[in-house]
């Protein structure tokens, strides 16, 4: 009986007996999925009716697994949050595979099963998928591709257009987890306390809110690369509109904080996985935020700002009563993060 490498191989990428076993062997026993076992070229989707939404995103974050999370959960996760924040509940996925000669066949067990959990805690079905493989140096262990459809709810308008003066801003959960728990694990910086990545699935959390809010919810944005602060900007210049940040509001964990401090970063500027900014009616503030407390994925639900007249400035109001400028972010200090 031949034994498994341990190791994936240029010959699992060449389309023949060592490409079908890793499938059959690693992929399809995770997925489970009827269209994956049927070896077409595309996948029959009967389902389709209504409006529904596409989005499309590329995984490559350095390390593959991190404190809170691994590539295969943030695929997903990061693919079910553009979804939601259109308003579109994540139906199928796609994922394609670039995978390194000489990976450990065991990292890419954990996360393709980290994926295939992930997905199904919110009933997402994988319903198309490939693989590739590269030569050594030629690539970084595993990057992933996902492409997401969602069908969006029945009367739930989301537009910026919609954004007027005296709307609120809120948060989700706590800002920067997933920036700085990647920075700090890749870099082995030994703080006391270990920061944790925020990667997660804010689907079920978002359906929720939409319906015990409706129209009072008018704008979502998912604050990934460049965090709420680039999210903020890129709002605010689009409308236009000013925004308004009160800094002490805005939900930081004192590790991320400190970690931050030392590290000469800002943690409005610190990428986010597991987080959304939702715009609302300024009489809706406090009744979103309860609708999203004790949600699977929200952390910290609060208003933490408001929206005025104005040409596209982002300002946060220190606790002294102070203001900064919030520009575009400009740069990239942390790399290779999602």
């Amino acid at each position: 009986m031949v034994e498994e490498p341990e190791l994936v191989e240029m010959a699992h990428g060449d389309g023949g007996r060592a490409t079908r076993e890793l499938i059959d062997r690693l992929f399809r026993p995770a997925f489970g999925e009827e269209h994956l076992s049927a070896s077409d070229d595309a996948a029959p989707i009967a389902e389709l009716s209504g409006e529904w939404m596409v989005s499309t995103d590329t995984f490559v974050v350095s390390p593959s697994e991190f404190p809170g999370g691994d590539v295969g959960k943030l695929a997903v996760c990061g693919t079910v949050n553009d979804l939601a924040a259109c308003g579109a509940r994540p139906v199928f996925l796609t994922a394609g595979f670039v995978l390194e000669e000489g990976l450990s066949l065991q990292l890419l067990r954990r996360v393709v099963r980290s994926m295939a959990s992930t997905a199904s805690a919110d009933g997402v079905r994988l319903v198309a998928a490939d693989t590739k493989v590269v030569g050594r140096g030629s690539g970084d262990g595993v990057y992933i591709n996902t492409t997401g459809l969602g069908q969006t709810m029945p009367g739930v308008e989301l537009d910026a257009a919609r954004i007027v003066p005296g709307d609120r801003i809120i948060a989700t959960g706590y800002v920067g987890d997933h920036g700085m728990a990647v920075l700090t694990h890749r870099e082995g910086f030994p703080f006391s306390v270990p920061v944790t990545s925020d990667c997660a699935s804010l689907w079920p959390a978002v359906e929720t809110m939409l319906s015990d809010a409706g129209d009072a919810v008018k704008f979502m944005r998912d604050p990934t690369r460049g965090g709420i602060a680039t999210a903020l900007k890129e709002i605010a210049e689009q409308v236009p509109v000013d925004v308004i940040l009160k800094e002490e509001d805005i939900p930081v964990r004192d590790p991320v904080r400190s970690a931050a401090d030392m590290l000469g970063l800002d943690p409005l500027y610190l990428a986010n996985e597991g987080n959304l900014l939702i715009v609302v009616h300024e009489d809706a503030g406090e009744r979103v935020v309860s609708s999203l407390r004790s949600r699977r994925g929200v952390t910290a639900p609060r208003v933490i700002g408001e929206v005025v007249e104005g040409s596209g400035a982002v300002r946060a109001v220190t606790s002294l009563g102070g203001t900064r400028d919030l520009g575009l972010f400009a740069g990239d200090p942390l790399p290779r993060i999602c």
